[in-house]
C-alpha cells in the first residue's frame, strides 16, 4: 500500500464516520435508560432526541447508502444510512422523507424534514448511531 492509499483510506473513514449534528437544537432526551415519555416505566433510549421546529431539514451525519426510508413502528418515518466500517445512523420521527433506499448520500445532504411521527410527544429528531448493530451514544461522535 502506498502513502496515497493510506490517505485515501483515512479520508474515506472520516467521511463515513458520523461527525456533524443532523439538526441544531437542544437535546431533550439523552442516550441510555430513561422514564418512557409515551408510556409507563423505564426503558432504554437508543439515541438522543433533539428538539426542532416541524419541517426543519435533517442532514446526513456522514456519507453512505440509505437502507431504510419508510415507516418503522416506534420511529415513525425513519431514515437509516449504512456508512460502512460497521457504522449506521438512524433519524426518526420525520414528517417527510427526501431519500429512498439504495440512494447514496454525502455528509450534510438533506435527507428528511423533521416531524412528530411514531411514538413522539412533539417535533424532534431521534438520532441514533449504531456500531456493528449496537446502539452507541451519539455524543461520542458529535463535535
Amino acid at each position: 500500500a502506498s502513502p496515497d492509499d493510506a490517505a485515501d483510506s483515512k479520508q474515506y473513514q472520516s467521511s463515513t464516520t458520523p461527525s456533524i449534528w443532523p439538526v441544531n437544537g437542544p437535546i431533550t432526551s439523552n442516550f441510555g435508560y430513561r422514564n418512557n415519555p409515551t408510556g409507563s416505566g423505564v426503558g432504554f433510549h437508543s439515541g438522543v432526541d433533539i428538539a426542532v421546529d416541524y419541517g426543519t431539514p435533517v442532514r446526513a451525519t456522514a456519507a453512505g447508502k440509505v437502507t431504510i426510508a419508510g415507516w418503522v413502528d416506534g420511529y415513525g418515518n425513519l431514515v437509516e444510512i449504512d456508512h460502512g466500517n460497521g457504522f449506521t445512523t438512524r433519524y426518526g420521527h420525520n414528517s417527510i422523507l427526501l431519500v429512498v433506499p439504495g440512494q447514496e448520500v454525502q455528509t450534510g445532504d438533506i435527507i428528511s424534514l423533521a416531524g412528530s411521527t411514531g411514538n413522539s410527544t412533539g417535533p424532534h429528531v431521534h438520532y441514533e448511531v449504531r456500531v456493528n448493530g449496537t446502539p452507541t451514544n451519539p455524543l461520542l461522535f458529535l463535535p
